[in-house]
Order: structure tokens, then sequence, then C-alpha cells
């Protein structure tokens, strides 16, 4: 994005000209920047070389998880309604790989009978189902096991995911008991150590003392293991501390791993690929003066980026046209949803702004549209994909037919 002619333009086209076009709300995502995205990751991780899977809870455009496809990623799923998606996609049945704690007996066996590349499996229970499914099919199916590394992800509490007290993985006692347990077995084939710690990281120092862990079990094991599966959780900088989680780094120490390992490494990323490709264009509907703050009522609201009032996560907002005029009190960007926390940001000295002005909320390509609602009965907005010049609705904006 960048200003011209003090107004906005996104890869050559001008925001407020797509939102006369198509209203607000309105999600806008760039298949340039996705592509750009696929293309550092594949830099950065060449000599790595990864199975990407493309975390579909990120975002499940069925549009934008087929254009990811063709880039060669897989996917990750955590659910029937998912993994059915990522068919739909296109994605391979090979390239797909099956996450998550509580799958049900009719998942188990959808995925069993697609023959997708393997299930994550996240306790014993789990696997005995697995094993139970797989022998009335009399099937050999190919799963993981998730491990819990104890590791600190240094990443909101909400979305840690690899500390023992999250309900994720196993610990190492119970994962090499597990080894023993899928060894016996005449219908599962153990094909990977699967490890997930949080998201939103940016600091690699996490993820070097989880490939230590990791090593440390492995060598206990004295398994070999054809796939480790290193989930995602790789973060993006917001706009907030302008700080990126160093790849070059994490990938020196996957490949001083793999010095001692022959398996093959899968990766899961979502926010990473998608984040900072979307942003959401939203009209002011009224400007209501308060005492210390002014407040900035939008036509989005929380039913439409929950991050905010769910994490308390920062999105940076930015206006469509600039001016040079400073707001004498601070703004506080809020939707109309009857919530206290259906709020955005409050920002000191922003540009003024009036009544049916346009205002940008950044990097909301994950966990924005996927984490969306109707609650309190409001439609859900339009997806468009913008492809050099050519703009192209990926996902209808609702109607209260819809709905109501």
């Amino acid at each position: 994005m960048r200003y011209k002619n003090k107004d906005l333009f996104i890869d050559g086209l001008k925001f407020e000209s797509l939102a006369k076009k198509f209203a607000t709300p309105l999600y806008c995502y760039s298949l340039k920047k996705i592509k750009e995205n696929i293309k550092n990751f594949k830099q950065h991780f060449k000599r790595v070389n990864p199975t990407f899977c493309f975390s579909i809870k990120a975002n499940s455009n069925t549009k934008l998880l087929n254009e990811i496809k063709k880039l060669g990623f897989g996917a990750d799923v955590v659910s029937i309604g998912e993994l059915m998606k990522a068919l739909k996609s296109g994605f391979k049945s090979n390239k797909i790989v099956f996450s998550g704690v509580g799958k049900t007996t009719k998942e188990i066996s959808f995925a069993i009978d697609k023959k997708i590349l393997l299930i994550n499996a996240e306790s014993k229970s789990e696997i005995l189902e697995i094993e139970k499914i797989a022998k009335n099919k009399k099937k050999l199916v190919n799963i993981g096991i998730r491990l819990n590394p104890n590791t600190d992800a240094k990443t909101l509490k909400q979305i840690s995911t690899g500390k023992k007290e999250n309900k994720f993985g196993v610990s190492e006692k119970i994962f090499l008991e597990l080894i023993e347990l899928v060894k016996r077995s005449k219908f599962l084939n153990l094909k990977c150590l699967s490890v997930h710690i949080g998201s939103q990281i940016l600091d690699h120092r996490p993820y070097e003392r989880m490939l230590n862990v990791i090593q440390k079990v492995i060598n206990k094991s004295k398994f070999n293991f054809e796939y480790v599966d290193l989930g995602g959780g790789m973060g993006i900088d917001y706009g907030k501390n302008n700080k990126n989680l160093n790849l070059s780094k994490y990938a020196s120490n996957i490949e001083k791993f793999l010095k001692k390992n022959n398996c093959k490494i899968i990766f899961e990323p979502g926010r990473s690929i998608i984040a900072n490709a979307g942003h959401l264009i939203s009209k002011i509907i009224y400007i209501k003066e308060g005492e210390k703050k002014n407040f900035v009522i939008v036509d989005a609201a929380m039913n439409d980026l929950m991050r905010p009032a769910l994490y308390n996560a920062y999105h940076q907002i930015i206006p469509a046209k600039k001016n040079n005029q400073k707001s004498k009190k601070p703004y506080e960007f809020v939707g109309p949803i009857c919530e206290s926390t259906d709020k955005f940001s409050t920002v000191k000295k922003f540009q003024k702004l009036k009544e049916k002005d346009l205002i940008i909320i950044c990097d909301v390509g994950a966990y924005g549209m996927s984490l969306s609602s109707n609650y309190n009965l409001r439609l859900k907005p339009a997806e468009i994909l913008i492809n050099g010049s050519k703009v192209k609705i990926i996902n209808k904006r609702q109607t209260l037919r819809d709905i109501v």
C-alpha cells in the first residue's frame, strides 16, 4: 500500500474507488503480496526443502486457497469442514495433514477414506480410536504423534500452545509410551513427530528450544521418523513494534537439526502467508464527541474482525485519504455492536476525520474473515481479490435474506 496525491492505493488501485464499487465493509486481498510472502518463505527455507501445508484456519476462502495450492502448498486442517474445503480447493490428499485435539469418529473415518498424508494424534484415546476405525476398514493409516515440548513461545497466552498447561500434545514420557503402543499395531504406521508451540511468534529462540527438546526425545526413542512437523506460528509485523521473526536464524537451526536426523520437515504457516495481504475498508458512520476522546463509529464491527476484541490484538488503522489536520482528542475506533469490546484501536494524534470518510484496518488477511460471525444478525462483508489491474469478488456480501 502507498499514498499517491493523498489517496491510498493497493497494487495501483485506489481504496476509495474499491469502496465505491463494492461498498463497505470490504475485505481486500492482494494476490501479489501472497505470492511475495510464499516466495520469501521458499527462499529462506530452500536448503530445508520442507513440505508447506497452509493452515486453513487462518483463511478458508476457496479462491485464495486455490491460488495458494497453485504455488505448491499442501494444507493443514483441523476439522472435517476444513478437510472438505481443502479437497474442494484442489489440494492433493497426499499433501494434507489433519491436526487438532478433538477429532470425531466421523472425521477420522473421512480422513482415512481420503488417504491424506497423515493424521496427527494428540492423545492415547485418539490413537486407539484411529486404530479401531482403521481395523474396521482393514487399512494401514499413517499417523503422527504431537509432542508438547513445554516451550514458552513468548506470545499471547491465548495463542500459546506448547506449554505443559496447554491442552495440546502429550508430555515426553507419554510420547515415548505411545511410540511403543503404535509400533505394536498392525493398522497404524507411525511416520511423524509433530509439534506446534503457538502463534504470532516473533523470536527465533523459542523455536531453537523446541528443536532441542525434539532432538532429546528422538534420541531417547531411537525411532526414525520420516517427518517432523514443526507446525507454524511464524509471526508478522502488525506495525506496532516493527519486529519480524528472523527466518534466516530459524532456517539455520533447522539445517543443523537435519544434519543429525534423516527426516523431512513439514511447516504449517498461515498468518505469515496471508495476514499482510488482506485489509478491511470501513466507512465512518458517526463521530461522537466524548470528554477525553472522540468515538469514531465505523460500519465494520467485531463480527467482521474479532481479533481486537478476542485477544486485544493490534491492527494499524490508516485513512484512505490524507490531510494535514490533526485531531485534538484521541480517536477510539469502534463498531456498532452492543458490546464495549467492539473496538479496534485508540489512537492519539490521528488526522482529523469526518463522517463518511474511509479508514483502512490493516493486515487482516489471517483470522479476520475466518473468525467472522453474524452476531447481532449483522451481514458478513464481501471479499475481493486484486490480481494486477483485475478485481474479482471471491465471496459475495451477505443479504438479509441469507440470515433472516
